[in-house]
Parts: structure tokens; C-alpha cells; sequence
């Protein structure tokens, strides 16, 4: 702690001299005008004679590289109005119009040269909408939040444009559909914007309003935009069924009458977009389906915590930002811990069928959504508001015995609830806001009781800038309910987050008999941003040990407390061989509810872009010894040594159609003989405008001294915990192909083929898990003391005694050799605006045996040689504005 104490001292006491003052920008205003004929022709020629009713406007001012400097290239725009549109004109002069990068990709990839317009309508000076359009035509858009700190690439309105290339650059014609924007009723409009543009060849951006790079906001600096009267917010109704076919090909099993290789489903559902006054909209998906949506990517998991996978379907993702409350506080493994996880709706079903000797079971991947509602908006008062409510069916595993079916439920059928508000007051520098989830099972049959019947969680959080936005104070805070059976929290309280069974956490009590379990966590953190080179953070948070998200958030680990610090330093302005260069110092260290340091550590990382537009990053980072209570499954903690990292990475000159990059990351124990090395390479190729090839392969090798195994309980009235040395290694290549024929018809390509193989020697039994000296922590059986077996074609290990006393137990060959390809092929036509069809194609294959043997040519042979699972699937939509 007093390390991060000097840290901010220094922070603060020299923030004046290094930093500068925060900015002082004079506001540009620009003024527009209604035309009254017909909406324009849109041809990005910008020919219509409207246009010359109003006046051109530049003088853009670069901010990367050269902050404050004069652009390479001259910009200037014209904005038009009626009453149902607003009209931006673009001319992108450039004195080399063959040079110009029109790069065709699928919306939103925002690459080659661009213009760009941020609206902020709502006139809130903290949020924004952003309209892109790139010089062959690809559209971009994007909700901007908390005064440019959160940028929504998954919001996708309706609105239209065009461009052309001339011998002056290029110009652009934007269309944006006034119901597609939100503001108020008054009769006089006063909204903010910024126009920015983007010369690729350079790698330069330039702004309509001068933002200095350093400062501590982005909506709150822009311009202007008046002359807007009486305009009335459009009635917004917006339906979007969709009907879906999938055909499945499978592996066949004889005698499985589930299994005959082949099934097929036809579907339909419905999206909706319904406007409640100016400022809310609310989302309906009824029987949603997300088959278009790319597969999590392979993994060997064997700790003892979840992984968590970002969300991909597009109902959860499009304006997440207000529901995003996350209660992170420094890294540490806790950055993802947030009370709304999303992809618990719809999750796969948790509990599956024992089946009897002649018995075949075949039950859903995931659970199905009957109906999802989400409010969101932004009142003109300043309420943020997010709503969301999601009901998910009930699911059955379908069991067959000799021809004779039953079902046995093995997913209730559950509703969940998410509301979120937050209030803007003193010009956007103050915000309180709370949120409140909860989750409701329907547990009607005694086989689910190990699920928690109801989840309640909520909270408020606090944020107040000042001296010109450049010191800010945030708080947040989170209190959790679970309720059940005694059997659902006897587990809550056995669970890797918390392990409320350990020996030695004499802090906490197992009570067998709870039927609900509560708890806290939190964090608060004050900093230095502001327009300048030095900033930084001090701060803390905690999880108590009953705290318990996970039934609709996501929670890692409970019952920590972590301290930590940052101060960065920031050179935005080219020097030197370099255009901006970063460094960053992080300390930090925990504590769990006992008082016991459980870890501690810090590093040094820093990096940026050379003039030749190479880039790159590296760090060095130490942590100490520190105490496992998660390693021993719910056993004593252990103390692990303390280790080395060192991570790294460049790359090449990404304007370039042949780009490479390399990176890495490394990690030496202080005893043990652990350590761990991953290397990844990266290949981009762009042969033509239209196609862009990605391909990734990334190899690790992982030797860990102390991995978990197994436990034998109750031997010789001591439990054993059982662990081995374990060498792994792993590789993988991730291949992407895009093929953008129009900027509305694309074919896109993900593939990764993926193997992993471990293999363990060195058994060893815990025996005194806090020792000092780390050889006195464990017992390592002789070979005389562990013997393989093999029983009906299982192999298993065999522990006959060691120095306690006889064991004479098995455990579970634990070598592995795991080997997976996922790939999904999707071609996207969007043939009118807002309406689609998607053809995808997505195969899978997955096998695995406990050789524990690595050999990269005999698992790919064996993995394309494995039974492949094909979903072929055909989904159409049509957007309706009603």
C-alpha cells in the first residue's frame, strides 16, 4: 500500500508541470438549413443544386499524428435538413486521387480512407451517434457513451450513402433518417457534432473540432450544429420477421435411434423496433435465433474457474453499454466480474439424464428464448435508462429405452429481469446511477433442486469529475441474494469462488442447512486523466465471501479484497523514431476475508508506433509468492512460489496488403521448475480491395510442477490431494477469409483447427501446503507407490501408500489428447436496406484419446478423419418501417 500511496503523490504532485492544464477549445459552430423539395438524389456527386443554399466549411485541424498540426489534406462539409432526413456532404480533397484506399468490406470494419460525422442529439454532451462511410461505399455506425469512452459497433441503424472519386479526392453523400437519431420537442434544435476524416495512406486523422488527444472527453468538446427548427421525432416502428431452415448431417450410431446422421427444423420469429416518445426504444425478439453467429473458440480448461466468452448475438450486444455494470477493479483475473452476463440467457442446460444400460438420450445445446423485451434510451432530463427482460422455455431430454420414450426436464424454465438507470447532472461531470437483476426458476421436479430457485442482485455507482474533467472519483457497489434448497447453497457455499469447506478458513462456516446466501463487493478508485502526458489511478475492491453472481452475472472469485495503482505516461506527438510512445506502471496486492496477503505483484509494460508505422509492445511484470485457496479444490490453500513474466509483441505496417505481426508471452517459477511460453504469428494478406486473408497460429508449451489431479477422500482419515507434473502442449491455427463483393454482399470464412496434448509424471501427494520451503510441501510417490492399471479398456492410477500410511486407491488416467475443428461459412446479402439473407454453412469435428502424446501432422490426420457434424442453414429477413 505504500508504494501505491508514493505512486500517487508523485502522480499529483507533478501533474502540473508534466501534464499541462486541461484544454481550453473554442466551439465551432455550423449552420445548417431546411430545404423544403424533394429528399435529394444521392449519388455522392453532391450535384444537386440545393447544396449550393448553404455554405462549405473546413479548416480541419490534424490530431494523429501531428496533434494541433495542419492536415496533409484539406476536408470540408456541408449539412442539410427536412423534416424527415438530415443530409451531409463531404468533399475529401487529395492531391493524389489514384492513391486513395477504397478498401470493400463488410459494414463496420472502418478500413481505407473515411469521413466520419458524431451527432450528438440528445445534446447530453456524453453520447453520440457516429455514421462512417468509407470511399467504396462501406458503411459504418456506432453508439458513442460515456463521453467517448464506450463506442458501440453493434448498434446498426437504417441510413444510406454514396460516394464518388474525382479528380479534386472524393466526395461523400450521407442520408441519415431523423428516426433513426433521438431528440427532443423543442422548436429550435441545438445538437453537438464533430466531422473527422481519415487519409489511410498516411495514417492521419483531422478534425472539424480540435480535440487535443490528451483530453478527458470526447462528446462533451464537439461543435455544434444549429439551425435545426422544427423538426418533430419520427413515430418509429420497426418489424423485422425472419423465417429460418437448417438441415443437420451427423454421426450416425447404431442402435441409437436418436443417432440416424440427419435432422432437419424450419423456424420463424420476429425483431422489432418500437419508438415510446423521442427518447426510449424498445427491442422485441420473439423465438430469436442467432445460427448466423460464430462459435467460441477452443480451449483446454483445467482450472477450477469458468471461462468467460464475449456475447455475440446481435439482440444482447446492440446498445449494451447501458446494462454493461461491471464491478472490475485493476486486472488480477476479476476484470470480467460484472452483475449481467448475458450469455446466461439461453445457456446450455445444466443437467443431463443418468441413463440405464440399454437407455439413449438426446436433449438441446442450449436453452431456447421464447421472447426477449429490452427499454433503452436516454430521457431529456438526463435518466439513462436499460430494461431488459428475457423468459427462456423449459427444456426435456428425450429418452428412449428399446422404443419406449420419456422425458426428464433438464432446464426449468426461467425468467430473467435487468434494470439499469443512471443520471447526468453538473454537465455530464456527475453521474449516480444503480441496477437491479433478478433471476426466477421454475424448479417443479426434485431432480433440479441442486439449482438456486432465485438470484437477486443490485447496486448503485457514482462518478464525479472535476477541474475540467481532469480528476475524476468513481464508486461502485454490488450486494447479491441466491435462494434455494438446502442442497442448491450447500453447493453456492462448496463452489471454486469461494470454498467455504476449506480448514483453514476459519472465517467463514459451511451451514449445510442455509436455504440463501448474501453478500457484498465493490470498488472505488480515484485518478488523473486531463490533457496531459501523465495520468493515473489509485484504487480498491472487494468481493465478500457470499457474494454470488453467477446465476445472471459472472463472477470469478469471491472473498478478495485488492489494492492497486496505475501511472501512465502518454507521448501522443511524434519524436524521435517514434509518432507516440506509452509506458504504464501497475502495482497491486490482495487480501482474502481472513487477513491473509494472497497475492501481490506489479509490472512495467510500454509501447507505441515507430515512423515507419511498425508497432509495438512489451512488459516485465513479478508476483510474489502468493496463496492458492482454489488449487487444492477445497482443500487448505497452498502457497505457490512467486514467478517471472515478460510479454511482447510488433507488428508491421498495417496500411500494407502483406502484413505480419509476432507476439508472446512468458513465465519462469521461482521454484518447481514451472513455466509456460506462447508464441502466436499473424499473416495479413489483402491481394485485391476486396479480399482480406487472416490467418494466426499460435503454439504454447505449459510445464507445471504442481498440477491438481484428483482427491482421495477419506484415506487413513486424511484426504489426498493428488498432483503431477504435467507437460502440455498446444496448437492452433485461426484462419479467416473475407470476400466483400459489395459493400451489401459479402462471404466470410472462420476456421480453426485446434489440438492440445498433456501428459503427467511426477505424482505427488499434499502434505503440508503452507510450508516454506516448497520440496517439505508435498510427498512425490516412488514408483512402487503408484502403479497404471487398466479395468474394461479405463485405464486408471493406482495409490497404494506413501509415508502417512496405505491408500490403495484409484484416480482417473489423467493424460489427455484433445484435438477440435470448428469453421462456419456465412455469405450476407443485405438486398435492402435493413433486410437480409444469410446462408451459412458451419462443421465441426472433435476427438480426443489419453495417449498424452503431441504430434501436430498424426492429430491433424486424426482430427479430419474424425466424424464431422455439417449444419447448413438458410435465414431471410425483411425490415418493415411502419
Amino acid at each position: 500500500m505504500n508504494l501505491a500511496i508514493l505512486l500517487f503523490v508523485i502522480l499529483a504532485t507533478t501533474a502540473g508541470s508534466i501534464a499541462g492544464n486541461s484544454p481550453s477549445i473554442d466551439k465551432r459552430v455550423y449552420q445548417t438549413r431546411r430545404i423544403n423539395q424533394q429528399p435529394l438524389t444521392l449519388d455522392g456527386k453532391l450535384e444537386d443544386a440545393v447544396w449550393q443554399s448553404v455554405a462549405w466549411l473546413g479548416d480541419f485541424t490534424q490530431w494523429e499524428p501531428n496533434d494541433g498540426a495542419k492536415p496533409s489534406e484539406e476536408t470540408s462539409f456541408k449539412v442539410l435538413y427536412d423534416d424527415n432526413n438530415l443530409y451531409v456532404g463531404v468533399r475529401a480533397y487529395d492531391s493524389a486521387p489514384d492513391k486513395i484506399a477504397r478498401r470493400v468490406t463488410r459494414r463496420d470494419r472502418f478500413d481505407g480512407d473515411w469521413v466520419e460525422i458524431n451527432i450528438d442529439s440528445y445534446f447530453d454532451h456524453r453520447t453520440a451517434f457516429s455514421f462512417t462511410v468509407n470511399a467504396a461505399g462501406v458503411k459504418g455506425d456506432e453508439a458513442i457513451s460515456n463521453d467517448g469512452d464506450n463506442w458501440d459497433g453493434d448498434w446498426d441503424p437504417v441510413w444510406f450513402a454514396e460516394v464518388d472519386v474525382d479528380s479534386l479526392g472524393w466526395t461523400a453523400e450521407l442520408r441519415i433518417p431523423l428516426s433513426q437519431l433521438r431528440f427532443g420537442n423543442q422548436a429550435d434544435q441545438v445538437w453537438g457534432m464533430q466531422v473527422q476524416r481519415r487519409l489511410f495512406r498516411k495514417d492521419e486523422r483531422s478534425l472539424w473540432q480540435y480535440i487535443p488527444r490528451n483530453s478527458p472527453g470526447w462528446v462533451s468538446y464537439f461543435g455544434e450544429l444549429r439551425g435545426l427548427k422544427n423538426i418533430k421525432p419520427a413515430r418509429r416502428i420497426e418489424v423485422l420477421p425472419y423465417a429460418v431452415s437448417d438441415v443437420r448431417r451427423l454421426p450416425s450410431e447404431d442402435g441409437n435411434p436418436f443417432a440416424t446422421g440427419r435432422e432437419s427444423n424450419i423456424s420463424g420469429g420476429l425483431d422489432a423496433k418500437i419508438g415510446l416518445g423521442s427518447d426510449l426504444t424498445l427491442d422485441v425478439a420473439v423465438n430469436p435465433d442467432f445460427g448466423q453467429v460464430e462459435a467460441d473458440p477452443s480451449e483446454v480448461n483445467l482450472t477450477a474457474f469458468e471461462t468467460f466468452f464475449a456475447e455475440k448475438r446481435p439482440f444482447f450486444i446492440e446498445g449494451q453499454s447501458i446494462l454493461d455494470y461491471r464491478i472490475m477493479g485493476g486486472d488480477g483475473g476479476f476484470a470480467n466480474d460484472r452483475l449481467f452476463y448475458s450469455r446466461r440467457i439461453g445457456r446450455t442446460p445444466q443437467h443431463e439424464p443418468d441413463l440405464g444400460d440399454a437407455e439413449y438420450s438426446t436433449q438441446p445445446d442450449n436453452t431456447s428464448i421464447v421472447a426477449a423485451a429490452k427499454l433503452t434510451g436516454k430521457t431529456q432530463s438526463g435518466w439513462s435508462i436499460g430494461l431488459l427482460d428475457a423468459v427462456t422455455e423449459k427444456e426435456t431430454a428425450q429418452i428412449d429405452l428399446n422404443g419406449a420414450r420419456r422425458e426428464e426436464i433438464v432446464e426449468p424454465r426461467t425468467n430473467y429481469l435487468i434494470g439499469r438507470t443512471q443520471k447526468d447532472f453538473n454537465n455530464g461531470n456527475t453521474s449516480f446511477g444503480g441496477i437491479f437483476t433478478a433471476m426466477n426458476r421454475d424448479l417443479s421436479v426434485d431432480h433440479l433442486q441442486f439449482l438456486n430457485r432465485a438470484a437477486y442482485s443490485g447496486g448503485f455507482d457514482f462518478r464525479h469529475q472535476w477541474q475540467n474533467k481532469t480528476y475524476n472519483l468513481n464508486i461502485k457497489t454490488a450486494v447479491s441474494q441466491i435462494r434455494g434448497s438446502r442442497e442448491a447453497i450447500a453447493d453456492a457455499q462448496q463452489a471454486s469462488q469461494r470454498y467455504y469447506q476449506r480448514p483453514d478458513a476459519d472465517y467463514v462456516t459451511l451451514d449445510t442447512t442455509r436455504t440463501s446466501l448474501s453478500g457484498h463487493g465493490g470498488m472505488i478508485s480515484v485518478g488523473r486523466g486531463g490533457n496531459g502526458k501523465l495520468r493515473g489511478s489509485l484504487g480498491m475492491m472487494w468481493r465478500s465471501p457470499g457474494l454470488e453472481l453467477n446465476d445472471l452475472g459472472f463472477l470469478r472469485q469471491a472473498d478478495r479484497a485488492m489494492q492497486w495503482s496505475w501511472l501512465g505516461y502518454n507521448q501522443n506527438t511524434p519524436f524521435s523514431i517514434f509518432r507516440n510512445l506509452r509506458m504504464n506502471f501497475n502495482q497491486w496486492r490482495g487480501r482474502n476475508f481472513g487477513g491473509e496477503t494472497v497475492f501481490a505483484g506489479g509490472n512495467v509494460n510500454g509501447g507505441g508506433q515507430f515512423k515507419n508505422h511498425w508497432r509495438f509492445w512489451t512488459g516485465i511484470g513479478r508476483e510474489g509468492s502468493f496463496l492458492s485457496t482454489s488449487e487444492l479444490r477445497g482443500g487448505p490453500a497452498l502457497k505457490q512460489p512467486g514467478q517471472w513474466n515478460w510479454w511482447y509483441n510488433a507488428s508491421s505496417d498495417q496500411r500494407k496488403a502483406f502484413q505480419v505481426g509476432l507476439g508472446g508471452s512468458n513465465s519462469w517459477a521461482d521454484q518447481g521448475g514451472s513455466r509456460r511460453h506462447n508464441f502466436r504469428f499473424w499473416l495479413n494478406l489483402r491481394p485485391k480491395n476486396e479480399i482480406q486473408i487472416r490467418i494466426n497460429p499460435f503454439y504454447t508449451f505449459r510445464k507445471d510442477d504442481l498440477q491438481y489431479i484428483d482427491t482421495i477422500e477419506n484415506s487413513a482419515a486424511r484426504d489426498r490431494f493428488i498432483f503431477g507434473q504435467l507437460n502440455q502442449k498446444t496448437f492452433g491455427i485461426t484462419i479467416r477469409l473475407d470476400y466483400s463483393i459489395t459493400p451489401d454482399l459479402s462471404v466470410q470464412y472462420y476456421g480453426q483447427p485446434f489440438i492440445s496434448a498433456g501428459s503427467y509424471s511426477q505424482f505427488k501427494s499434499i502434505t503440508k501446503p503452507r510450508a516454506n520451503q516448497y520440496s517439505a510441501r508435498f510427498h512425490r510417490f516412488g514408483d512402487s507407490e503408484v502403479v497404471p492399471e487398466e479395468t474394461d479398456g479405463d485405464k486408471e492410477l493406482r495409490f497404494l501408500s506413501d509415508p502417512e500410511g496405505p491408500i490403495d486407491a484409484t484416480v482417473g488416467f489423467p493424460d489427455f489428447s484433445f484435438r477440435e475443428f470448428r469453421s462456419n461459412l456465412v455469405v450476407r446479402w443485405e438486398y435492402k436496406p435493413g433486410s437480409t439473407v444469410f446462408l451459412v454453412w458451419t462443421q465441426e469435428r472433435t476427438g480426443d484419446d489419453d495417449n498424452g502424446r503431441f504430434s501436430a501432422t498424426d492429430s491433424f490426420d486424426q482430427l479430419f478423419s474424425d466424424d464431422a457434424t455439417n449444419v447448413f442453414l438458410l435465414k431471410v429477413s425483411r425490415w418493415f418501417s411502419l
